[in-house]
């Protein structure tokens, strides 16, 4: 086990892909261990491919893709402007309540995470905001997006740690909605502080926002429908991903009438290429889990923490401060696939709800990307923006920091969590 964990960072520090240095780890573990025969690596990368809930990371990356053809991100953009612009702070709040809602849509911080930065960001910066506090409201919002459903990250946990994705898809709301209020709080005390001013002078009438919202409804059911149809037992997890697909080609063709063949296949090509990246790290992890089992490596660490203590908030809470750590030089779907099999057993043993955990986990893995040293929507954001990564560091501690109160809030609390899931399921 040391020889696999200590060849991963090492090609991590080289700079080679993600897939390529979990794979090449995993591979060494049986090359070099002895015990187990190398065919098995093999068979593990298939196996790792024959999952039928794992057919919804696909379906709703090539949804998310299509939804952004179709004219859905122009008009929520504009029902954001509508309900919060008038607030001090404006345009920081539209990108908070941006990201709430596209999490509804897109499933991916980061890609969230660019094209807010692409059409909000330049618009922030004219109008006098910082380019640090523009880029730091605008990587931080896009974690909402990894609770929110559909979320890709809790697709993966689910799949690998074997919990309801339904149950999942419903315990993110809560969360998701409270993030969203505490990042407006910091958004409006550091407005008020400098005097940026709201976008609106007014506040909207009631027809503004019927209109605002009548124009996005189309984007705003997606999300309920997707809720619903989990509820109703009419879909399974994967196959409301077929179904948001299909829902994403009829709002663009028939009802938007904006998806033409020329941007279906640009969103057919973009979607291609996502989905090669994430399922080659997914089937190089089957070594790597595999590897973890069979030496007993959940036992192991099980033991560790228990033996510091018995308190499941307090092994929950030392399991987050790890992850937040881990998560500031591993991207977030590699700790998802490498360490899910490791904690989800821990925490069932001493009582947690692993729904409850996977909210948790979700949350403070996918902070990594908005964090120094290796965030890629932080990366990501400040390239398009011109931005240092010095200044955006400083501008974005107030927001990390509310990440983290509402996630030890969470922790304390697993009710608020759990009570969706509880409540219609």
């Amino acid at each position: 086990m040391t020889i696999l964990w200590l060849s991963f960072f090492v090609l991590m520090f080289l700079g080679l892909p993600v897939a390529l240095a979990i794979g090449l780890s995993g591979f060494s573990f049986f090359a070099l261990s002895g015990s187990v025969p190398v065919s098995i690596a093999v068979q593990q990368i298939a196996t790792a491919s024959q999952s039928f809930p794992l057919l919804a990371v696909p379906f709703f990356v090539l949804a998310g893709h299509m939804m952004n053809k179709t004219g859905i991100t122009h008009r929520l953009i504009d029902c954001s402007n509508v309900l919060v612009s008038w607030m001090t702070g404006g345009l920081a709040q539209v990108c908070i309540l941006l990201s709430t809602l596209m999490g509804g849509v897109s499933g991916s911080a980061v890609a969230d995470a660019a094209m807010e930065a692409r059409i909000l960001g330049p618009d922030m910066i004219r109008r006098g905001y910082s380019r640090g506090f523009t880029c730091a409201t605008i990587a931080v919002g896009s974690l909402i997006t990894a609770t929110i459903p559909p979320s890709l990250g809790l697709i993966l946990y689910g799949f690998v740690g074997n919990v309801s994705i339904g149950r999942l898809f419903l315990a993110g709301v809560i969360p998701g909605l409270m993030m969203m209020v505490g990042l407006m709080g910091v958004v409006w005390w550091v407005a008020h502080r400098r005097g940026y001013q709201p976008s609106a002078q007014r506040l909207p009438t009631a027809g503004e926002v019927w209109r605002a919202v009548r124009n996005a409804k189309w984007a705003l059911l997606f999300p309920v429908a997707l809720l619903a149809g989990i509820r109703g037992g009419i879909f399974t997890p994967s196959e409301i991903g077929a179904f948001a697909v299909v829902y994403s080609v009829i709002v663009g063709v028939f009802l938007h009438r904006e998806l033409t063949w020329a941007k279906f296949l640009e969103a057919l090509g973009e979607g291609v290429m996502d989905v090669g990246v994430i399922m080659l790290i997914i089937l190089m992890s089957g070594m790597v889990g595999y590897a973890l089992i069979f030496e007993q490596a959940p036992q192991t660490v099980a033991e560790w923490m228990l033996g510091l203590s018995q308190n499941p908030l307090v092994v929950v809470l030392m399991i987050l401060f790890f992850l937040l750590i881990a998560g500031f030089f591993v991207e977030s779907t590699v700790l998802v696939l490498l360490l899910t099999p490791i904690f989800v057993p821990i925490i069932t043993r001493i009582g947690v709800d692993p729904v409850h955990f996977g909210i948790l986990m979700m949350s403070i893995v996918t902070l990594g990307s908005m964090t120094p040293p290796v965030g890629v929507a932080m990366y990501t954001v400040c390239s398009i923006l011109d931005t240092p990564i010095e200044e955006y560091t400083k501008e974005a501690i107030p927001f990390v920091a509310m990440i983290v109160f509402v996630v030890v809030l969470l922790a304390l609390t697993p009710g608020l969590v759990l009570f969706l899931p509880n409540l219609l399921l």
